[in-house]
């Protein structure tokens, strides 16, 4: 069975690669070099504003990001210029998005996994699916007069179903919350963003080639690329440890998170091409998100475990000096090796602390560019053209997902191995699922020959903006309002 590559069908037919080159090689002409550093000095400032909004004022930092990028644009009349249209920015979003998925995958554990994972699972693959399936039921109500294919329609909800989860993080970062809620918000946007992809190429882009879509279909693709997703990025996780043990360089360190992230991605993405090295001649590609996710998990287990060992290292040999010191007839020396020995711990300690706030610094760079390139590709005249059906989207996605965290509040408190779900954490879970980026990568696999690609193009992008812009407001509204009773659930949570 011919399986079209995710990068493959949007590169092939968008041009990704080529725009993506075209806007380096422009860069590094003479013109280009000077408005380059015009560049980053737009980009820097819009960052240095936009923290300092979140630090002094709690605005999420996307919420400013994003806002001051529109500002920027349209008061010095389109400088900088990033991408300038979909298809180049669509390419900027492939290249940064691994970072992304690290940064976020750094914050998940596998004892979470462990002790969420059914909560996960229905948020991130369940609750999806059964948002497309609703969406099937009420598209003819929603847009009848453009007769949409059942295809079309499993497109246009899937992009608009994938969530940011630099976004959720960034608005949780500044509120004491929960650290399950926390979990159940920041691993359902992360794994939710694999899901709804799975479902836009296998599914709708399949269907919309014209192939039929059957029940035993979608079992076996979902279980192959899940599966093999997975196990491509342990194994990439598990070379990067390999790596990490014969270096104590922090630098070095970083480099192999990114090696790991990024190569899990792309091997995901193009696993075709290693089944042909061999003679298989197959189009069978995987998950790059998945495999990002899998791989980066997988090495943070190993730095977790090593902050862990290091803290009860540094108790045990802390003991240690204590007793020596306090023997009339200590050793010089014995003092002087237990010494050496907690240097090194801590150490290593904050090696892999730092390496952690590095990748965290890098993202949130990429975060800036993706805002800055973001308001450059936003047509309004468009947009305003589209206003009732962005609304209508806008409306049905948020009724949606607020039904479905609802059904998964009704069945957390009906079972023991599931997080129980109140009414504060129903709203934040609601009103977390912010759009982004990847929404638009999307939007870019779409044939352009596609009737209605002007639609679906203001829809999507129409929704991100307003989903950033409200479904923040909003649950700041509800952690605000709440910030107390949070901070007591988290305290009641550690004990």
């Amino acid at each position: 069975m011919a399986f079209k590559s995710i990068l493959g069908k949007s590169i092939q037919s968008s041009a990704l690669e080529l725009g993506f080159v075209y806007s380096l090689g422009y860069y590094l002409s003479e013109r280009g070099l000077k408005k380059m550093v015009v560049t980053l000095l737009v980009i820097s400032g819009i960052l240095f504003i936009a923290l300092l909004l979140e630090e002094k004022f709690k605005i999420p930092s996307p919420l400013g990001l994003i806002g001051l990028s529109f500002i920027t644009h349209y008061l010095f009349a389109g400088t900088p210029m990033l991408t300038g249209d979909t298809t180049h920015f669509a390419a900027l979003v492939l290249l940064l998005l691994p970072v992304l998925l690290i940064t976020d995958s750094l914050e998940l554990t596998i004892a979470d996994l462990k002790e969420h994972g059914f909560s996960l699972f229905y948020l991130a693959v369940i609750a999806v699916s059964l948002s497309v399936g609703l969406a099937l039921l009420t598209a003819d109500t929603l847009f009848g007069q453009y007769q949409l294919s059942t295809a079309a329609i499993v497109l246009l909800f899937a992009m608009v179903l994938a969530t940011d989860p630099v976004s959720v993080v960034s608005i949780f970062s500044n509120f004491e919350l929960p650290h399950r809620l926390k979990i159940l918000a920041e691993g359902e946007s992360l794994f939710n963003d694999a899901t709804a992809l799975i479902v836009f190429v296998f599914i709708g882009l399949y269907a919309l080639d014209g192939e039929g879509i059957t029940v035993a279909y979608v079992a076996e693709i979902s279980f192959i690329v899940v599966l093999g997703s997975a196990l491509v990025g342990i194994i990439i996780g598990y070379i990067g440890l390999i790596l990490m043990k014969i270096t104590t360089n922090r630098i070095a360190e970083l480099m192999i998170v990114l090696l790991s992230g990024y190569g899990a991605f792309e091997m995901a993405e193009y696993f075709y091409v290693f089944l042909n090295m061999f003679g298989a001649h197959s189009h069978l590609h995987l998950s790059g998100i998945l495999a990002c996710i899998f791989a980066i998990i997988t090495l943070n287990h190993m730095m977790t475990q090593a902050v862990e060992n290091s803290d009860a290292e540094l108790e045990q040999e802390a003991a240690e000096l204590q007793l020596e010191s306090d023997k009339t007839s200590s050793s010089a020396n014995v003092i002087t090796v237990i010494f050496n020995k907690i240097k090194a711990t801590v150490e290593e300690r904050e090696r892999h602390l730092r390496t952690k706030e590095d990748v965290q610094l890098l993202a949130v760079v990429a975060n800036t560019v993706l805002f800055v390139a973001m308001a450059e590709v936003i047509d309004l005249d468009m947009m305003w053209k589209y206003k009732t059906e962005i609304i209508v989207m806008f409306l049905a996605t948020t009724v949606i997902r607020a039904l479905m965290m609802a059904k998964f509040a009704l069945i957390t408190n009906q079972t023991t191995k599931m997080t129980s779900v109140n009414f504060r954490w129903w709203g934040v879970l609601t009103f977390a699922g912010i759009k982004g980026g990847l929404s638009i990568v999307m939007l870019m696999m779409i044939p352009p020959t596609f009737a209605h690609i002007e639609m679906f193009t203001a829809i999507v992008i129409g929704v991100i903006m307003l989903s950033t812009f409200i479904y923040s407001t909003i649950l700041l509204i509800i952690i605000g309002k709440n910030a107390e009773i949070f901070l007591k659930e988290k305290e009641e949570e550690a004990h």
